[in-house]
Parts: structure tokens; C-alpha cells; sequence
């Protein structure tokens, strides 16, 4: 099948067009604002790579056309991001997945995967999250994405174009920019630690995060192009660490002993963060294979390898 994969040169999406290349035809189209070419280069030869933007209706109509499924990754990812300048956030995050979901639905597109995200939730107290839960989003990044989240549904009722929103959780993996200042907490403990320095956490660290490693989000994704399931799902590992305990983990398995430092909590961040994934599981399929320990060693891994 013809299958595109926006943000394609970003973390999670190069690695889901890694994966897809091995049975399908793929597209990958990225602006490269975040995604990096890097990140391609050992398949580039067996994808087509289209440099271009989601905020250009007409490029995503020429190139969705004769597609099965869209898996729509690219975003500006990261709240801090959007707090500092909502308007982009707005225009990549909402504009841009509507856009999307236009081109699909014109081009007679079968399915559309949106990558939705845990920061629908907030911070009820509540644990773990449902995806029937009442949404509280508290940063602009979270109302963009639950945003796109209510675009995929209107255009399933009204269209009956088929999409799957996934909520990711904590993702991490190989390719996980580090250097970025707003990267995820993972690849900047990872890198940080690696080089001798010590890791620095917002807030307390008693936050507690349900962190995803990148070959099970793949996965899932896989998984809600294949079958027929429609609607919201949480994916994630089903468990919760804390940023504490997170860096302590890193340190035994690079053998580094370093404290962390503290630095003020950051706003619209959340406090904790768990998923009930048993919709993925049984809608979906979908299996973590991944418990944080395999994860992280094989993230340490590469990050070791690739500094």
C-alpha cells in the first residue's frame, strides 16, 4: 500500500517509516523545522521524502492521492514550546491537522492516524486516565492536540473518513533530539549523565510519568492502520515512575553517580501521569512488549553510541 507518514524525519515518525518500509510504498513529507534528515538516512534510498510543510493544503492533496493511510505525526511537539508562542503551536497543531484532514478526505483516503497526546488529560487526580475522561488541557500544546483529536472525530461523522487517535504517553527511544530546549526528559538525563553532568529536574521529582518506549508506539500505530477500530486510545507502558526514581535507573545502567539538580517546576506542566490502556488492548490489539528497564538500556545504548 501507498502510505504517508508526516513528520517523517522526527523521532517517532522516522521510526514508524523505518518500520513501514519493510511491506509498504512510503512518503515521508517534513519541513525538517524539527525533524532532522539524520534521522532517514538508512532508509532514504527506499522512501520518497517530500520537504514540505502540513500547512500547505495544495502539496499534501498531490501527494495523498492514490494513499491507503495517513499517519499524522508532524506537530510541534512540546508544551513548553507552546506557551512560549501559541500561535505556532495553533498553526502547526490545529490549521495543519485540519489541512490533513482535508487533503484525506478529498483524496479518498482509507484511514487517518492521528498522534494525539496524554496532555488532553491535565491534571485531574484521578489515575490511571480513561479516554472517557473529561478532557482538562492546560497548555496551549494540549488544546491543539485534543483539538485535532475532535477534527479526526467531525470528519469521521460527517465524511466517514476512518480515523484512530492515539494518546501517546512519554515516548522515548533512539532518535530522541537532546539537545532541543524543550527535549524530552529522557534523552536529556540520558545525554547529560553520559557526559558526566548532572541531571537537571523541574520541580520536586516526585512528578510521576507513564513513559512509552518507541517500537511500541510504532506498534500501535501499526495496529490502528491494520484493523478496524475508530476513536480515542491511550498508548503507553500501563505504569508510572517518577522523575527521581527515572534518573536513578539511567545512572545504574550507564554505572554514573552524579545528583541530580533542581531547578523550578515548569507551567502547564503535569503533575502525574498513568494510562489505562486496556481499550488499545482490546480494540487495538496492542501489547507493550517494552517494560522501562529494556527500554531505557537499549536507549542508553544508542545514545552511547551516536554522542
Amino acid at each position: 500500500m501507498k502510505i504517508i507518514v508526516t513528520g517523517g524525519a522526527g523521532f517517532i515518525g522516522s521510526n514508524l517509516a523505518e518500520e513501514l518500509m519493510k511491506r509498504h510504498e512510503v512518503t515521508v513529507i517534513d519541513d525538517l523545522s524539527t525533524g532532522r534528515i539524520e534521522n532517514l538516512e538508512s532508509i532514504m534510498s527506499r522512501i520518497d521524502f517530500i520537504r514540505g510543510s502540513i500547512t500547505d493544503l495544495e502539496l499534501l492533496k498531490r501527494e495523498f492521492a492514490g494513499a491507503d493511510t495517513i499517519f499524522h505525526q508532524a506537530a510541534i511537539a512540546s508544551v513548553q514550546s507552546s506557551v512560549d508562542n501559541p500561535v505556532a503551536s495553533n498553526e502547526a497543531n490545529i490549521s495543519g491537522t485540519l489541512n490533513v484532514l482535508v487533503a484525506a478526505r478529498d483524496c479518498k483516503v482509507r484511514k487517518v492516524v492521528y498522534a494525539s497526546s496524554s496532555a488532553a488529560y491535565g491534571n485531574d487526580p484521578v489515575l490511571p486516565k480513561r479516554e472517557e475522561m473529561r478532557p482538562n488541557p492546560l497548555s496551549p500544546y494540549a488544546v491543539s492536540k485534543l483539538a485535532g483529536e475532535y477534527y479526526c472525530q467531525a470528519f469521521s461523522e460527517v465524511y466517514g473518513l476512518k480515523t484512530a487517535c492515539l494518546r501517546y504517553f512519554n515516548v522515548y527511544g533512539p532518535r530522541q533530539d537532546p539537545n532541543s530546549q524543550y527535549a524530552a526528559v529522557i534523552p536529556r538525563f540520558i545525554t547529560r549523565i553520559l557526559a558526566g553532568k548532572a541531571p537537571v529536574i523541574y520541580g520536586d521529582g516526585e512528578q510521576t510519568r507513564d513513559f512509552a518506549f518507541v517500537q511500541d508506539v510504532v506498534k500501535a500505530n501499526i495496529l490502528a492502520m491494520e484493523g478496524p477500530a475508530e476513536g480515542v486510545f491511550n498508548v503507553a507502558c500501563g505504569c508510572r515512575v517518577s522523575l527521581n526514581e527515572l534518573a536513578a535507573k539511567i545512572m545504574r545502567i550507564t554505572k554514573m553517580s552524579i545528583a541530580p539538580v533542581y531547578e523550578a517546576a515548569r507551567p502547564g506542566d503535569v503533575r502525574d501521569s498513568l494510562a489505562d490502556i486496556s481499550r488499545a488492548r482490546r480494540e487495538l490489539g496492542y501489547e507493550p512488549e517494552y517494560d522501562l528497564e529494556m527500554g531505557l538500556e537499549k536507549t542508553v545504548e544508542w545514545f552511547a553510541k551516536h554522542r
